[in-house]
C-alpha cells in the first residue's frame, strides 16, 4: 500500500499512527510510505525490527508532490493501492493522468459506504464532481452498482437519485432532467432505477442500494451524517464502515481519507484499500461496466 505521509490536515502524525495502526492489525501489510524520512524513521522505530521489512519508503521531491508520488507509484508497479487523506483534486486529477480513466468516464466519482439501519449502502459521488450533468450520474449509477454487487454482493442492486423530494419533477434542473435518462438504463449486476430518494431512504436504507448525486451535496450529506452517527452512533448492524471513499473509474486502487482523518481513520482506510486488492475489486467493476453505454438524450427542462 503505498501512504500519502503528507496528505491531511495533522500530516503527518496523524498518518504516521495510522501506518503503525494498519501494521498491527494486518500482519500480512507491506507499506510504501511516501513522505519525509523523518516520518518514515518514526515508523520503523514504533515496529519490532524483525518487521522492519514490512515498511518502505520512496524518496522524492518532498515535502511538495506526495500525493502525485503515492498515486505513480501504483501507476509504476510500485505499490498495489494508494491511500491519500490529500487534496481531493489533486488525488483525482494524478489518479486520472498517471492510472488513466475507464472508457465512458468521465469523472471519475468517489464512493462511500455508509451505515443504515438496513445495512450499509453506497453514496457517490461524495466530492469529485461537485457539478455534474445527467450523463455524468448515469455513469455514477453504473459504478455504484457494480460495487454493491461485487463488493457488497448485493443480488439485483436498487440504484436511487437524491433529490428533495420523490414527487416526479422535484429539485434542481440536474434532478429534474437526470430521472428519465436513468430509467433507460441498462445497469450491471441486474440492478435497477427505483427512482427518488430523499435523505431520511439514506439513513434507513429501505429503498435503495446505491443513492447517485452530485459530488456538493454528496459531500455535505457524508458530513453531516458522519458527525451525526459519531456523536449518536450508527444505525444497523456491525462495526462502521470506514471513513473513507474509493475513486471509481481509474485504472487503480484509490482511497481517499478526510483531510481531517484520525489515525484510526487512516487505518481504516488502508485496511479498505487492502481489502479491496486483495479481492481483484477494481478489475472486477471495470469488467461490469464494460459495454455499457450511456444513450445521448436532449436536455430535458422543466418548470418548477
Amino acid at each position: 500500500m503505498a501512504v500519502d505521509l503528507l496528505g491531511g490536515d495533522q500530516a503527518p502524525a496523524v498518518v504516521v499512527d495510522g501506518a503503525l495502526r494498519a501494521c498491527q492489525t494486518d500482519p500480512a501489510l507491506t507499506l510504501l510510505l511516501v513522505g519525509p524520512v523523518e516520518a518514515v524513521g518514526t515508523v520503523l522505530a514504533a515496529l519490532p525490527p524483525d518487521e522492519h521489512h514490512r515498511v518502505r519508503s520512496l524518496p522524492g521531491p518532498y515535502p511538495r508532490d506526495t500525493t502525485r508520488a503515492a498515486v505513480h507509484a501504483v501507476a509504476e508497479g510500485l505499490a498495489d493501492a494508494v491511500v491519500s487523506a490529500g487534496d481531493t483534486g489533486a488525488i483525482v486529477t494524478s489518479a486520472a493522468l498517471a492510472m488513466g480513466r475507464w472508457p465512458g468516464v468521465r469523472r471519475p466519482p468517489l464512493a462511500a459506504v455508509l451505515p443504515s439501519a438496513a445495512g450499509r449502502r453506497l453514496l457517490l459521488d461524495v466530492g469529485s464532481s461537485v457539478d455534474p450533468d445527467e450523463r455524468t450520474l448515469a455513469m455514477h449509477a453504473h459504478l455504484g452498482s457494480a460495487y454493491a454487487a461485487s463488493v457488497h454482493g448485493v443480488a439485483a442492486p436498487r440504484v436511487g437519485l437524491l433529490t428533495i423530494g420523490t414527487e416526479p419533477g422535484k429539485g434542481d434542473r440536474l434532478r429534474r432532467a437526470a430521472p428519465e435518462l436513468l430509467a433507460g438504463l441498462d445497469l450491471p449486476a441486474g440492478a435497477r432505477y427505483v427512482g427518488l430518494v430523499e435523505g431520511d431512504d439514506v439513513v434507513s436504507g429501505a429503498v435503495a442500494d446505491v443513492v447517485v448525486t452530485d459530488g456538493f451535496s454528496g459531500n455535505i450529506l457524508l458530513k453531516a451524517l458522519e458527525m451525526a452517527y459519531a456523536t449518536i452512533g450508527a444505525p444497523g448492524p456491525g462495526e462502521p464502515p470506514p471513513r473513507a471513499a474509493v475513486l471509481l473509474g481509474v485504472g487503480g486502487t484509490v482511497v481517499v481519507c478526510h483531510g481531517a482523518a484520525s489515525g484510526r481513520d487512516i487505518a481504516a482506510g488502508i485496511g479498505l484499500a487492502a481489502n479491496l486488492h486483495r479481492r481483484g475489486a477494481i478489475p472486477v467493476i471495470a469488467g461490469l461496466i464494460q459495454g455499457k453505454e450511456i444513450p445521448r438524450t436532449q436536455e430535458v427542462v422543466h418548470e418548477q
